[in-house]
Order: structure tokens, then sequence, then C-alpha cells
């Protein structure tokens, strides 16, 4: 019996659609099922790489060395080949990685796997899909990864804990990975034939970090919409710049979207009667700016998932076709391209959040609010300390916006001569991804106190569901600090992503 006593949240069975939300799951303990013809079908990939070792076949990283040493023999047994991978590449600095991060990264590598075109033995899968089923997560340094034949040290630190060595975490406790193993009554993994390879020769990392990163940013362009609504709302703004035939004209779907949610937001909107013509481009193009959010995480979603639900390894085997094929399938420049763009688009999301803060705090756009919305200006300061840390955020986000993907550094005697950093372009964009909540989570603050300090209560429907959510939660005794992780915790149950149809 595992001394690792939290209840799996969640089921998955292979081989159906790994998508970016199930990786959040597996934050928690979650139970990975492989039907029988996956079972079948890695176990005879396994035979087939076994058969052809027989027969003397050369086998990249079974019977060589490992990247420019190729031309070399490797060890000429297995685990001592297996032991020869993992040790040269156990180097990774930096900080840890967020154990959700880590073990979403396993999961992803529980999906290629499963495919049955690595050689791995089932009792790797199965190693793997126990793992998941508890609490355990590998401690995996955040550096060492350029994402070209996928992410070797990273991987490699993630193998070491699951073979007892190195650190780990138990739920959130950092320990020794041979405790971590104990209390989550697993025992140490062991490899053979080219199981270490399979393990870590793959964007795993990548495809996690980039898929919570997407899975977060959708809920963030939900919040957005919702916010930017409700902004419209106690403001007493026209609604002109959402109707239908504007973007009739314009011909973007995505942006003809998210003015749809925008009015249905709106529904039962009463306009003021001091508000102008036109409201500035904060909210007279917020339509067109998540509007192209929308369509710019609807390609990383079609981007992520493909990789979460491809195989990514070398050399990968066809039992079926008698072929053993030497490629390039850990090349993460998809997820990089990818990646990069969510940061962009996060970080411009980030600036619309802060320019609509500034707005509701300025007395000349505000319909005459007190400055910086304070009770008693002067005697308070309202949302001033509030507005001063959102621009720090900002300022953060533009700076970490800058491509990874094309930072090609040639590396590993050339034989790593492009690189796509994909690694650091998907933990990036999962850090903006962090960082975007709160600066949702001051808008939120802000509107709140725009109520109170006299800004009419919401006319709408959704306005007042969402500020009702909101206002008992932001105590005015409480931290501002506090104030603005309350509301993006509650934005995140409070509005609903809306998520394209997988492909």
């Amino acid at each position: 019996m595992s001394v690792d006593q939290l209840p799996v949240t969640a089921t998955l069975v292979f081989p159906a659609r790994l998508t970016p939300e199930a990786l959040e799951q597996a934050a928690a303990p979650v139970a990975v099922t492989l039907d029988e013809s996956a079972r079948n079908a890695v176990v005879s990939c396994h035979d087939f790489l076994h058969l052809c070792l027989a027969e003397g076949r050369e086998i990249y990283g079974a019977t060589t060395g490992f990247g420019p040493l190729v031309t070399f023999a490797g060890q000429r047994q297995a685990a001592d080949q297996c032991e020869n991978l993992l040790f040269h590449l156990e180097v990774g600095q930096g900080p840890d990685l967020p154990p959700a991060i880590a073990r979403a990264a396993l999961l992803a590598r529980v999906w290629t796997l499963s495919q049955g075109r690595s050689g791995v033995s089932l009792a790797v899968v199965d190693a793997l899909r126990a793992t998941l089923a508890t609490s355990f997560a590998p401690a995996i340094p955040e550096f060492g990864s350029v994402g070209a034949s996928g992410d070797l040290a990273p991987m490699a630190h993630a193998v070491r804990a699951l073979q007892g060595r190195g650190q780990a975490y138990l739920g959130n406790t950092r320990m020794a990975a041979d405790e971590a193993l104990a209390g989550a009554g697993l025992v140490p993994l062991e490899l053979t034939g080219r199981d270490a390879l399979a393990l870590v020769n793959g964007t795993s990392v990548t495809s996690a970090a980039a898929g919570l990163a997407l899975t977060a940013l959708s809920r963030s362009l939900a919040a957005a919409t919702a916010l930017t609504a409700l902004m419209a709302d106690v403001l007493g703004c026209r609604t002109d710049f959402v109707v239908p035939e504007i973007f009739e004209a314009l011909g973007h779907d995505d942006t003809a979207g998210q003015a749809a949610i925008l009015r249905a937001h709106l529904a039962g909107h009463t306009p003021g009667a001091d508000r102008p013509l036109q409201e500035p481009y904060t909210l007279r193009c917020a339509p067109h700016l998540l509007g192209a959010a929308a369509s710019s995480l609807r390609h990383a979603r079609q981007v992520v998932t493909d990789d979460l639900n491809g195989v990514s390894d070398n050399p990968l085997l066809f039992p079926e076709r008698d072929v053993i094929a030497h490629g390039g399938n850990f090349f993460g420049q998809q997820v990089a391209f990818a990646a990069d763009l969510m940061s962009i688009t996060a970080t411009q999301m980030a600036n619309l959040a802060e320019r609509q803060l500034d707005l509701l705090m300025d007395p000349h756009r505000n319909g005459g609010l007190n400055p910086v919305l304070a009770e008693l200006p002067g005697r308070d300061h309202g949302v001033q300390g509030v507005q001063l840390a959102a621009t720090s955020l900002v300022a953060n986000m533009r700076r970490r916006a800058t491509p990874a993907s094309m930072q090609s550094i040639p590396t590993n005697h050339h034989n790593q001569d492009v690189v796509p950093f994909g690694t650091q372009a998907a933990l990036t964009a999962h850090e903006q991804s962090q960082t975007l909540r709160l600066l949702h989570g001051s808008l939120a603050v802000a509107l709140v106190q725009a109520v109170r300090v006299g800004a009419r209560r919401p006319t709408t429907t959704d306005g007042a569901r969402l500020f009702d959510a909101l206002d008992p939660a932001l105590s005015p005794d409480t931290p501002w600090a506090t104030r603005v992780r309350h509301a993006a915790d509650i934005l995140d149950i409070a509005t609903t992503p809306t998520v394209p149809p997988g492909r």
C-alpha cells in the first residue's frame, strides 16, 4: 500500500487525444491507462528492437556513442549504455521547475512512448503511469536544454529521480529522490535497451510547459474579455464598438468571435449620459486586440496539441515495415515558435490590462471618480500602489518577450549546429501566463474599487455576476497585494474560456 494516499483526480486513457487542459490534471495524482492495442504496440516495438540488435543492425544510441560520438561504439551492456547516457546529461542548473510542469512532462512522455515507436520496455511505460498516480515529481533544473535533441538535460534529471537519485518532490515537499519514491510507494526505475535514450530524447518538457501556458492564457483571454465588458458597464460606455457590422466588415473571424462574446457580456447594458461618442482605444479597440490574441492562441493550440500527440524521439522503429528510421523528431522548432508567439500575445494583453487600469484611475476619463480611486484622496491612496506594481509587472513581461526560438547557438561539437531553444521559449511563455494573471487581478481590484468610490454597479447580468463574485472576496481590510492574488484566482473560476474544437 502506498504511503502517498492522495486520491486520483482524473483518468486519462491512451490512445485518446491528449489536450493541453489534460496536462493541468497531472498536477495531482492521475490514472493513465493504456488499451490493449497500445500495450501490444509497445511490446512489439521493444521485441523488434532486440531482434534488430541480435541481427547486428546499427542503431543510434544502442550500438553507438551519443551525439557527435556516433562514429564510436557505445558500452556493450545495455544497462551500462543507459548509465553512459544519463551520467553526461545530468548537468542542469538553476532553480527547479514547478512540480506541476515536471509531472506534465512525465505525462507527455508517457503519451509519446505509448505509441510504440521508441522500443522501450513496457515496464518503463508502466513505471511512468504508476508515478503519475502518486504525488511524486522529479526535481528538474530550469536550464540545460537547447531543445534540439529534445529536452536531454531536464529529462535526464527526471530519470535520475525515478531511479531514486538526486532530488524530488512528494506533494510540495522537496527531499532526496529515494525518500520520495519510498513515500509514494514506488520502486526505483530500472532501465535496459534504449530505455534511457527514449526517456530523454524528446520534447516533453517543452510541450508540457507550452501546453500549461496555453491553458492559462486561454483563461486569461476569457478574463480579459469579461473585465473589458465589466469596465464598459460600470463606466456607462456606449457599446457601438462591439456592433456586429464592424466585424463583418473587418473579416477576421476570431475578432468577430471576441466581439460577440463582449456583446453577450454586455446584454442588457444601459449606457450612461456623460460618456463620449468614442472611447479610448483601451476600450474601443479591445475586441481587435483580444481577437488577435484569440487567433494566436488558436494557432498555438494546434501546434502544441499536435506535438503532444506526435512521437518525439530518435530513432523511430516501425516493426510492421521492418524499418528503423534515424531523423530529427526531437527538434522542437514548432513549439518554440508557438511559445514565443504566446509570450508576445500575453505581453500585449498585459499592456491592455494596465492601460485599462490607468483609465479607471484618471478623473478626466473615468467619469469624474476620485483620482487613483481613493475614497478620501490624500488620507488614503486608493489603487495607486496597485498600478505601480502593475507597471513593474508589465515591464518585466516586455523584457521577457524577446523571442528564444531564433537564438540559435551551434553546440555539441557542431552536431547540433542549429537549435530552436524551445524549452526556454515554453518556460518563458508559462512564466508570462502566470504574470498576466496578476495584471488581470489588478484590473479586477480596481474595478471593484471604482464601484466602491462612486461608479455605478453593473447593469448587466454577466457584469453583476462577476462583480458579486469579486466584491465580497476583496475586503478593504486585506492588503492590496493579497486582493490582487485573490482576484486572479476568482477570475480563473468565474470566467469560462472558449476553447476551439480539437483537431
